[in-house]
């Protein structure tokens, strides 16, 4: 029997995200390869988009960052949108002026301009403005002092401002996503990255397995399995810091993290007994409680929104499907029963939607249904698709994919419309979860 290695992971403090006003210090963090970036490919055409332009920044070329670029991708990548191509937007800085004719005849209903120029050592200021093109009226603006290691937050920001005056929605775009990679076969790395996978920042690496990230609803921190002792082991780390505590450490395996709508429990699945059961525990660790006894395997566990129920898989029918229940294993129910294997589910942040991964054939799947009336649909295109997680306004799902023998993220806006394939040179990643908001909206 080949003996297991027993190496410890290293916990790695991830740079705080938010806007610094210079000269403020952030936390020290280490890069993954030199801040790898990601390939993001984007296809589909959104049935309902809202047509809108987004000017070059005045003073740009100077900028080491494409902020216009970087805009106009957040809002592709939403579905919401449909951006005039960069070689058809004329400069427009935030100062106007308004070419409403212009842009009615162009069929645009939104036009934003901005500036960029240096203002100190590593500081960059920041101007944008977006108008109303139909209702020829000013919707306001931003400025923004940042430094350059925030160019590229402050341009998901601007995004996120445009998004939310044009749909009456909280934009996502200045959020954070945390996964899995893995370079080699003795590699692995716990990794958070801004929403569209640019600035991976490893905060855990390893040469045991690393599995399940799942975010509190502070943003500060995140729960993961992790094989560094010998066995599956159920870690809470604070991103900022570093710091790490063990929260399920109990005999057998400890896996599938999944944080409570106010940060206080974490549910869990246990091997105490002769199956796969769930339990739950004080985030901070203590004594499990068991969720549901039964001879049959309960995993994958999520909190519904409200924080009184469960959603899991188990195979008490026969075959993986998705159930709820109370937290004390009441009120016990089927939700999925289209298909013979239905795993992995995610709850939307209103609750009226589960993403899963259906296996169709050898194919497997992400899959939506809706709560209310049971209708599902394809969201995925496979042939491996897994472990979706919704943003936290519920328009985007970000999920693992396999593409061409090589483990990737994608994300794919809420109609199925668009979709954008995020691939990290040189490593396998798989295993995403969307995290909260961290500031006010």
């Amino acid at each position: 029997m080949q003996r297991r290695r027993f190496v410890l992971g290293t916990a790695l403090p991830v740079a705080a995200r938010g806007l610094r006003l210079a000269g403020a210090l952030g936390l020290a963090a280490e890069p993954l390869l030199a801040r790898a970036q990601f390939r993001v490919d984007v296809s589909g055409i959104g049935a309902h988009q809202i047509p809108v332009l987004i000017s070059d920044f005045a003073g740009q070329a100077s900028c080491p960052q494409p902020l216009a670029d970087i805009i106009r991708a957040d809002l592709t990548r939403s579905g919401q949108f449909r951006v005039t191509p960069a070689a058809s937007s004329p400069t427009l800085s935030d100062a106007g002026p308004p070419a409403y004719a212009q842009w009615t005849a162009a069929q645009v209903e939104a036009a934003g301009g901005g500036s960029v120029e240096a203002a100190g050592p590593q500081t960059w200021q920041i101007r944008f403005r977006l108008w109303d093109a139909v209702g020829q009226r000013d919707l306001g603006g931003l400025a923004l002092r940042v430094l350059t290691g925030d160019l590229r937050l402050a341009a998901h920001r601007i995004a996120d401002f445009i998004y939310q005056k044009l749909t009456g929605q909280r934009g996502v775009f200045a959020t954070r996503i945390a996964f899995v990679g893995q370079s080699g076969r003795n590699s692995y790395t716990l990794l958070v990255a801004d929403s569209d996978g640019y600035n991976p920042l490893a905060a855990l690496r390893s040469r045991e397995p690393l599995m399940s990230p799942a975010w509190a609803p502070d943003g500060n921190n995140l729960a993961y399995v992790s094989f560094e002792t010998g066995k599956p082991v159920v870690f809470v780390q604070n991103v900022r810091t570093g710091a790490r505590r063990a929260v399920a450490n109990f005999r057998g395996s400890n896996s599938a993290p999944a944080f409570s709508p106010d940060g206080r429990t974490l549910a869990v699945v246990l091997t105490m007994g002769a199956a796969s059961q769930i339990y739950t525990v004080p985030a901070g660790g203590g004594h499990a409680t068991p969720v549901i006894r039964a001879s049959s395997i309960a995993t994958e566990p999520v909190f519904a929104p409200d924080g009184k129920s469960l959603y899991f898989v188990s195979d008490r029918d026969g075959s993986p499907q998705i159930y709820q229940s109370g937290l004390d294993g009441s009120n016990l129910r089927r939700v999925t029963f289209a298909g013979s294997y239905n795993v992995s589910p995610a709850i939307s942040p209103d609750g009226k939607s589960l993403a899963f991964v259906s296996r169709q054939g050898n194919n497997y799947q992400l899959w939506l249904q809706d709560l209310q009336s049971g209708a599902t649909r394809a969201l995925g295109e496979g042939p491996d698709d897994g472990h979706p997680s919704f943003a936290p306004n519920g328009q985007i799902l970000v999920y693992g994919a396999g593409e061409r023998g090589v483990q990737v993220l994608r994300t794919v806006s809420l109609d199925g419309s668009v979709r954008t394939t995020l691939a990290a040179p040189g490593q396998q990643v798989r295993e995403p979860a969307w995290g909260p908001w961290t500031t006010p909206a």
